[in-house]
């Protein structure tokens, strides 16, 4: 199938989901055109066979903001005119199944129809989507979509609670590639140039908004720290770094924690963890957690939102109440203290990743582009 697929192109769940996706379904032989405005940090073009439509925003000085909804709505015309395609798979309501919608409208005009795949991922429904500046287009652009798909049971009642939906919403999970963290194919992982033989690593990686908590990270390794010797590594960019910095300094653990910046190589990172914490205030599914896993990572994590669809209590690692960071640290250091307790949940976590395969999950995504097809 020709399909257009339109995201965020940064390191946030949803852009990276979107990416992962677009590169499976090229190796599948379909034909996959990127439509954003910059280049998707994740894309490789070397070894997958896809196409990118850069969306340009022209300075104008009437405009204080671009209208890029209207740019992308415009450029989504052209590449469906120009390729043919057949399918546009939308991932984050705002704007993107709005933007869809309008390119829809103005594609039946010239006698073209298009069917439009929207992915709901959380914020564009928690956070944002259901503001009362955005609710009543954001509504309308999921009831007008022609096929709904959430991240998790937990986003999709949330949606139907906050929105009045009368699309379906179909679950599909969040998947992981898991060869990708196949720790036998890549070169030995070399902990030593991170941590002493007798220390255990410790990981977060996030976008570093408030959203994340990632004082709380702090101060639960903090606690951990003090019972295990241990070392903390913080992946990631965002307005809360600042913050994060300053509390490691407050807490002498300036030589315990390294700030390693956004980075492109997450599975090689991980092979390194022992641990990941995750304290968010809410996750639609936890896709950072998910790639922890793969990677023979245990979970602390809340139990918000789809977490505890990913994170299976007492297996997997550990579910606590939002901002109990107390029961986090003496969650993680049951793990940590003994190596057979943590193997176990080490290997725990590798398996449940089954679930979320890409060769699960890849199916689904082709079964519904293809219900939308012989719909036309």
């Amino acid at each position: 199938m020709r399909i257009g697929i339109v995201c965020y192109p940064t390191f946030g769940g949803s852009g990276v989901m979107a990416t992962e996706l677009g590169m499976a379904l090229a190796d599948k032989g379909h034909e996959v055109h990127f439509i954003t405005y910059n280049q998707p940090v994740r894309l490789d073009f070397l070894s997958h066979k896809l196409h990118f439509h850069q969306v340009l925003l022209e300075e104008y000085p009437l405009f204080q903001y671009q209208p890029y909804e209207l740019a992308l709505s415009s450029k989504m015309v052209e590449v469906v005119r120009k390729f043919n395609l057949e399918v546009l798979h939308v991932h984050y309501a705002i704007p993107h199944a709005y933007a869809a919608y309008m390119a829809k409208q103005m594609l039946k005009e010239k006698g073209l129809d298009v069917r439009v795949v929207t992915t709901l991922h959380g914020t564009d429904i928690t956070l944002v989507g259901s503001h009362p500046t955005y609710k009543t287009a954001v509504e309308f652009s999921i009831n007008n979509s022609d096929v709904v798909t959430a991240v998790s049971n937990s986003l999709r009642e949330t949606t139907n609670k906050l929105f009045n939906i009368t699309k379906k919403i179909d679950v599909v999970y969040n998947f992981i590639d898991t060869n990708k963290y196949n720790q036998d194919n890549q070169e030995e992982c070399k902990r030593v140039a991170l941590a002493a033989p007798n220390e255990r690593i410790l990981t977060h990686i996030s976008n570093f908004r408030p959203v994340k908590r990632v004082e709380d990270v702090i101060r639960i390794f903090d606690k951990v720290h003090k019972e295990i010797p241990s070392k903390l590594l913080m992946i990631g960019e965002g307005p809360d770094k600042i913050k994060a910095k300053q509390l490691v300094k407050d807490l002498k653990l300036s030589d315990a924690v390294f700030f390693l910046g956004n980075s492109t190589e997450v599975p090689k990172i991980l092979c390194y963890s022992d641990v990941f914490l995750l304290p968010s205030q809410t996750e639609s599914f936890g896709l950072a957690a998910l790639e922890a896993m793969a990677a023979k990572t245990a979970i602390i994590s809340t139990n918000t939102g789809g977490l505890p669809e990913v994170n299976i209590q007492g297996k997997t690692g550990f579910l606590s109440n939002l901002g109990d960071i107390n029961d986090m640290a003496k969650n993680a250091i049951s793990i940590l203290k003994d190596d057979s307790t943590l193997q176990s949940f080490k290997q725990n976590a590798k398996d449940h990743t089954r679930k979320f395969s890409l060769e699960n999950i890849l199916p689904v995504y082709e079964d519904l582009y293809k219900s939308c097809y012989l719909a036309k």
